[in-house]
């Protein structure tokens, strides 16, 4: 998939449709404030959610999975060690997989444990600027799971993350930047009521983790998940009183996404090289 056909609407809707034929299983390793948002947002687009982080069941379940979701967010010794196996058997067998590094750089413990899980080498990387600038080796400034920088001042940092790992960069915020470090997408989709709600960025990266299951090229897939919550996010926010009556409306935003509003609504565009 190339230029212009790798981020029009058109290919959104072909990736959603994907979903919803193959109903891909998406393993989540996810923190326990975004679970349920997490599974419902995956049902709600076709994908098919489980939450498996058992340290004696990790590992067979990402050989069942057709993908793999591992989130940092609600952190302990036991989830750390099932992410470590999960992420290694991901590598092993060449699972698509994504990294969402929650709070890194604040805390020192989740910090190390991202940079050993980049060993495996995920196929994405989803964060706010502060997260990606900790992850690319910066000062992040982070205050916990809400970002102290800009997407935009991290665009530098998350195309050297992509260069050194292999893996596509997202940094999220009011614009959201794709990068695999040769290229660079911005997706201006979203509405601001969004960071009022928890585990939006979560939900995001689980559904990248679903995008990831049925297209293979890891850039255009990552732009679409985050197009597709970005569009629904938007139509939720003019439907709703507030954040409470948001997260209803995305899940139904999210079930209703089709090829029309797709492309009316999906605002990805390449930055200049």
């Amino acid at each position: 998939m190339n230029g212009e056909n790798m981020i029009g609407a058109d290919a959104v809707a072909r990736t959603l449709a994907a979903i919803r034929a193959r109903g891909p299983l998406v393993h989540n390793i996810t923190n326990i404030v975004a679970a349920n948002t997490t599974a419902n947002a995956l049902l709600a687009i076709g994908a098919s959610p489980a939450m498996v982080e058992g340290i004696e069941e990790v590992e067979e379940f990402v050989a069942i999975a057709d993908s793999l979701v591992v989130n940092l967010g609600t952190m302990t010794v036991a989830r750390a060690e099932a992410m470590r196996r999960a992420a290694a058997q991901a590598a092993a067998i060449a699972r698509p997989w994504v990294l969402d590094p929650v709070a890194v750089g604040v805390l020192a413990y989740r910090t190390n444990l991202a940079a050993d899980l980049l060993r495996f080498r995920p196929t994405a990387i989803r964060g706010n600027g502060s997260e990606v600038l900790a992850n690319a080796g910066e000062p992040g400034a982070g205050r916990g799971v809400d970002s102290g920088a800009a997407s935009d001042t991290a665009i530098a940092a998350a195309r050297r993350l992509a260069a050194h790992t292999g893996s596509v960069v997202a940094v999220t915020g009011a614009v959201d930047y794709i990068t695999n470090g040769a290229r660079t997408i911005a997706c201006r989709n979203g509405h601001p009521m969004m960071t009022r709600v928890t585990a939006m960025g979560c939900t995001a990266t689980a559904i990248v983790g679903a995008c990831i299951a049925v297209e293979p090229d890891a850039l255009a897939a990552t732009a679409h998940g985050l197009a597709m919550i970005g569009v629904a996010g938007e139509i939720a926010a003019q439907r709703s009183r507030g954040p409470g009556s948001l997260q209803t409306e995305l899940l139904d935003a999210l079930y209703r996404l089709d090829a029309a509003t797709l492309s009316a609504r999906t605002r990805l565009e390449w930055l200049p090289l």
